[in-house]
């Protein structure tokens, strides 16, 4: 999609959403993320990611139902939008051509 910039972090966040898909809210999304990535997250950073996504309709938010786990706060729950789906097909095609196109011997005889 012509116009929409998705940085490396961005890209793993809105995947992670998807992961999750009906389960996405910001803790979900930290804890998922830093077991993955075997690394601390940042609430914070994750959640502001998440609102620019949102900005930029590559996903979407709605509020789910009071728990009591949550002191009767309901969790704001995040899916990716159509047009997320398209951003990340397209990140995902030119990343897979570009493995493609690399010569064998630009990694010392073999890609992997």
């Amino acid at each position: 999609m012509k116009g929409t910039q998705l940085g490396e972090f961005e890209e793993i966040v809105l995947l992670t959403i998807a992961l999750l898909y009906d389960d996405a809210y910001s803790a979900a999304v930290v804890e998922e993320l830093s077991q993955r990535l075997e690394r601390p997250m940042s609430l914070g950073a994750v959640h502001r990611t998440m609102q620019r996504l949102e900005e930029k309709r590559l996903v979407h938010s709605r509020f789910g139902e009071a728990t009591a786990e949550r002191g009767g706060r309901r969790k704001r729950l995040f899916t990716v939008t159509t047009a997320g789906e398209q951003v990340l097909q397209e990140a995902r095609r030119i990343r897979n051509e570009l493995w493609a196109d690399i010569p064998k011997a630009a990694f010392g005889g073999g890609v992997s």
